[in-house]
């Protein structure tokens, strides 16, 4: 066994993975970046090392200084979690010549099914069904195209390098496909440093069933049953399950043999998973994706049902040790459900900023953790999530005896989880794994897409800048504590009647709104916009938490600066001022104007000041968090103004470029 075992990622991965290295007595050494100084994973670390900026590629991405880092710490094997170069062959061989144990597949493993088209090739060979598609590597743009024609619309564009759903297209309309070509080609250049990409066909309303299999360097392959990970968003997992309440004893033994098949043809060893598209309604028939050479994000879920920590029998095997477990005595037991937390603002209020990347501090954090609940997470409050890295923040699962149970708790264990300071999707999740057809596990990848609408809060709350409200009427009382000045108490007091007290209020992405408070915050009438008033009493509790009386009905928030959250939902509410944002709107062009709808990298240009430009047509593209976002026209016009070029980098609502409709086009500028 090693003594001293480098971890090659940071965030709630690199936690996790230490986590088990302290049960084992083993040394853990962890990395950063200089974005990373105080993450989490460096203060849970035995030793950390520094090794470079904050961009990806010269510090989490350098193998020239991990493999440093491991030299100067003594380190005698590296882990490398998942993304960044867990699936980099070249690393691996790396590793090797530097003589340290990469605790992964050999390279040859990592190279084959990275190549997602060889991969397809190799699995068939030995039996395991694959989807329709492209054959051939390098293929050109007409090609691709003329693979197209053959197969038929709809098409999936995949690029062969990489995963997690970065550069896939779905493709309707052959019409469009010369521009989704060009950019999933960007975006796996910029994900994987490939722009090799296939096609195949697109089968609607599938399920995606992943099998778990872990293999020891002597040939024994075991699998560890089925993951569904059907709930998805832009080919994004977002909740996964063990087991599919799909699968019959008999599917998931044969899909687990194929697995194994696959896991064989590569000669592979560690911890694996084969991935396999099943049309809806025939789960008898299923299709070979693509292998994933690492550790996956939803491995607790079958750690939950199995009993076995994947982390650690990575590490065993890596060490040369033999699995002491054969398929037989493989067994499930209870269910497991996981929803990932991403850093994202979900609003449907406004399309342009509706699932986009976001950022902030963390100003206040509880995460629960428990024998049925556990939460892998790589915050601490006081961390700063920016846009160089992966929004995914952390991973909460619950285990149940049954599938209604571990929902349940998980739907619960969502309600207590507290990010306030960023933007997140926790209150999205909770409403997806109540959604009617989630519970009775009727899943496809497409059920997130058509059901947004019910899936997204469409407005703020009242009760919600009803509490903003009276929390900062409650800020201007004074201590109650000895002889109180009448005239420092905000009461409005007038001769007749009390005044109202005014609050100009405004949540990202939603109408400003005025909200008026007569009386005292302990009793009091407030008013939201043109409602009638309500009778409301706020009171502030002694742990962050702040508990409203709303015309009868009490709702408990946590609070920390401008920020609320209930039940998963966050909002940051400001104070908002009409002059500044009059002058504002008239300085950036109004509603001619477009922003930065996240902080990022504008990594395209499409347009030149001076272009007759159309609705909904795209103008730039803006990457952050390994997500592009395209930013479109407003509305038919001439490109007046264009305020930045390839390459910079933008800052939220940095005014980007603005469109004036034909009548009122006089001319731009551009720099």
């Amino acid at each position: 066994m090693f003594d001293t075992v480098l971890v090659a990622n940071r965030g709630e991965i690199a936690v996790r993975i230490i986590r088990t290295l302290r049960r084992l007595g083993i040394r853990s050494v962890a990395v950063h970046s200089d974005a990373d100084v105080d993450a989490r994973h460096v203060r849970e670390a035995d030793t950390a090392v520094h090794i470079g900026p904050t961009t990806a590629a010269l510090s989490y991405l350098s193998a020239e200084r991990l493999l440093d880092a491991a030299r100067r710490t003594g380190a005698q094997a590296v882990h490398p979690g998942y993304g960044f170069l867990a699936e980099n062959a070249a690393f691996a061989r790396a590793c090797a010549d530097a003589q340290l144990t990469f605790i992964g597949p050999p390279a040859d493993a990592v190279e084959l099914m990275g190549d997602k088209i060889r991969a397809k090739e190799t699995v068939r060979a030995a039996g395991v069904p694959v989807v329709p598609g492209s054959s051939g590597t390098g293929l050109s743009d007409a090609e691709l195209m003329a693979a197209a024609g053959r197969i038929g619309t709809p098409v999936l564009l995949k690029p062969s390098a990489g995963g997690g759903g970065k550069g896939m297209r779905l493709v309707r309309d052959l019409s469009a496909l010369p521009e989704e070509i060009a950019a999933a080609r960007r975006e796996a250049r910029g994900a994987f440093g490939d722009d090799t990409l296939l096609l195949e066909r697109w089968i609607d309303r599938p399920r995606h069933i992943e099998i778990q299999v872990l293999a020891d360097g002597h040939g024994h392959v075991v699998h560890l049953g089925e993951r569904e990970c059907s709930l998805q968003r832009r080919h994004q997992k977002l909740i996964e399950e063990a087991p599919s309440v799909l699968l019959d004893e008999e599917t998931r033994q044969a899909m687990g043999a194929a697995a194994v098949r696959a896991a064989k043809a590569c000669g592979y060893t560690g911890a694996g998973t084969v991935e396999f598209i099943v049309p809806g309604g025939d789960p008898a028939a299923y299709y070979f994706m693509e292998m994933n050479t690492r550790l996956q994000v939803e491995h607790p879920v079958t750690e939950y049902v199995t009993g076995l920590d994947l982390v650690e029998w990575q590490i065993r095997v890596a060490a040369g040790q033999r699995l002491p477990l054969e398929q037989e005595r493989v067994r499930l037991a209870g269910h497991a459900v996981e929803a990932r937390v991403c850093a994202e603002s979900v609003s449907l209020q406004d399309g342009s900023r509706g699932f986009l990347p976001s950022g902030g501090t963390v100003l206040a954090l509880r995460e629960p953790q428990g024998s049925d609940v556990r939460t892998d997470s790589g915050l601490v409050e006081g961390t700063e999530v920016g846009s160089a890295y992966d929004p995914m923040l952390s991973k909460v699962i619950a285990y149940g005896p049954d599938r209604a149970t571990a929902l349940r708790r998980l739907r619960a264990a969502l309600a207590e989880t507290v990010v306030l300071g960023v933007p997140t999707n926790i209150g999205f999740l909770r409403r997806l794994l109540a959604h009617p057809d989630v519970v009775a596990g009727e899943l496809d990848t497409g059920l997130v897409e058509r059901e947004l609408d019910a899936l997204v809060e469409p407005g703020v709350p009242a009760e919600v800048w009803g509490t903003a409200a009276l929390a900062r009427q409650l800020a201007l009382e004074p201590d109650s504590v000895g002889w109180t000045d009448p005239f420092t108490v905000p009461t409005g007091w007038r001769i007749g009647e009390d005044a109202w007290t005014v609050h100009q209020l405004r949540v990202a992405g939603a109408d400003p709104m005025t909200v008026r408070v007569r009386g005292r915050a302990d009793s009091a009438e407030v008013a939201v916009g043109e409602s009638a008033p309500v009778a409301a009493r706020l009171r502030a509790g002694t742990d962050g938490r702040l508990h409203l009386l709303w015309d009868g009905v009490t709702h408990t928030f946590h609070q920390r600066g401008d920020w609320l959250g209930r039940d998963g939902d966050t909002w940051q509410v400001r104070t908002h001022d009409p002059v500044e944002a009059t002058l504002r709107g008239v300085a950036t062009g109004g509603e001619d104007s477009l922003t930065a709808p996240m902080p990022g990298t504008v990594t395209v240009v499409k347009a030149s000041v001076g272009d007759e430009v159309t609705a909904g047509q795209g103008l730039l593209v803006v990457e952050a968090m390994k997500m592009e976002h395209v930013i479109a026209a407003p509305h038919d016009g001439v490109l007046t103004r264009l305020t930045v070029s390839s390459g910079a980098q933008v800052a939220m609502d940095e005014l980007l470029a603005v469109v004036v409709p034909h009548a009122d086009s006089t001319g731009g500028e551009q720099r």
